[in-house]
């Protein structure tokens, strides 16, 4: 018989109809952002509930979660998902929410389930830490997350849709409308392009800078390292300048930038304050560590991580839920923070001052 690559042990095999009734027990929670957030996006649209409910799953979403990406209650009624209340949704088996949970949400969980939601500066807080600990729930966030080939989809998809929608904030801020002076990031015949200067690395600039370039803009790339940089240009083609950050250069490049887009670099680099005199005074400047222009385009997002999310769903109630999931995958133990009840994040664990285990040894022990 061929070795089985997706698990990392041989477990006793159920009969079919015990494995049938455990997977169509499963229910699938969706609950709304919370009020007083400014989060708008989701992580389901309802044709990818129709979808995940044939796999099996009962889905309850919340009256009215889906407000925010234009889709109505009805929307999802047609797709076999059932409309409840806020409580009701929260006991479900696994409990999708794009921010974390408040502590009081947590404490509503039912033990032994799971919250898929996307890191947050919450999770530092210690009141929701030892909420999920004391409800002894799994939270695993879906961007820390990588797939089997090693990419870390969910952070993928997030980080393209901010790059993109970043460059449609920096037209709406040049523009008459968003109180700039009013003029296109393209050129026309006898005028040339705005200048587009984005300082940073990684999926997300290069999106931004790809999304610049077919707006028309002439785009710049810096960033302190030659190999990210030569990434990028062969992301996106030619048309893209790159230079490396070098005081005298980015002094030049500040100065004639229209629009300055920030987001971390390869190593450590903290853009200079004095250069702020050298800006022009119209110039539209937007860090894209403190900002998610994605928030904008909510829809968009709710459909590009469906296409991901019902993969997902799918391995998940084939594999007989997310404990077997998460010991079964180790792209998926890369999301993990708290398991069962117990805190394994470390960076999270050192910035408390609570003790966090190892995951694998957890896995280990219970095997």
């Amino acid at each position: 018989m061929a070795e089985n690559k997706n698990t990392l042990y041989n477990e006793p095999q159920e009969s079919p109809a015990l494995v049938e009734e455990r997977m169509s027990s499963l229910r699938l929670g969706l609950v709304s952002n919370d009020d007083e957030s400014d989060e708008t996006r989701f992580f389901l649209t309802p044709e990818a509930c129709g979808m995940v409910a044939s796999m099996g799953y009962e889905i309850m979403m919340q009256s009215g979660a889906s407000i925010d990406i234009s889709y109505t209650d009805d929307d999802y009624l047609k797709n076999n998902v059932r409309i409840v209340g806020r409580d009701e949704a929260l006991q479900s088996d696994i409990v999708l929410s794009v921010r974390p949970l408040s502590s009081m949400d947590v404490g509503k969980m039912k033990a032994g389930a799971t919250l898929l939601c996307l890191f947050d500066s919450a999770l530092f807080e210690d009141n929701l830490i030892k909420a999920l600990m004391s409800a002894g729930v799994t939270c695993v966030c879906l961007d820390n997350m990588y797939s089997s080939n090693g990419v870390p989809i969910f952070a993928q998809i997030i980080d393209e849709i901010d790059g993109r929608a970043a460059v449609m904030y920096a037209q709406e801020g040049l523009s008459f409308l968003g109180e700039g002076k009013g003029v296109l990031l393209a050129g026309v015949a006898g005028i040339n392009p705005c200048e587009v200067l984005i300082i940073g690395e990684g999926c997300r600039v290069q999106s931004a800078a790809k999304a610049a370039i077919a707006a028309g803009a002439k785009v710049t790339l810096m960033d302190n390292d030659i190999s990210a940089l030569s990434e990028a240009q062969a992301f996106c083609g030619d048309r893209l300048y790159t230079a490396a950050i070098h005081p005298h250069v980015l002094y030049n490049k500040v100065k004639a930038a229209d629009v300055i887009m920030l987001d971390r670099c390869t190593r450590d680099f903290e853009f200079p304050k004095q250069l702020s005199v050298a800006m022009k005074e119209s110039v539209y400047v937007i860090d894209l560590e403190d900002t998610k222009p994605s928030l904008s385009v909510p829809r968009t997002v709710a459909m590009a991580i469906s296409n991901v999310m019902i993969n997902f769903l799918n391995e998940c109630i084939l594999k007989g839920g997310m404990s077997q999931m998460i010991v079964t995958n180790e792209g998926v133990q890369n999301g993990v923070v708290v398991y069962r009840g117990k805190l394994v994040d470390k960076l999270i664990g050192m910035h408390l001052g609570i003790k966090s285990l190892d995951l694998n040894m957890i896995i280990s022990a219970s095997n």
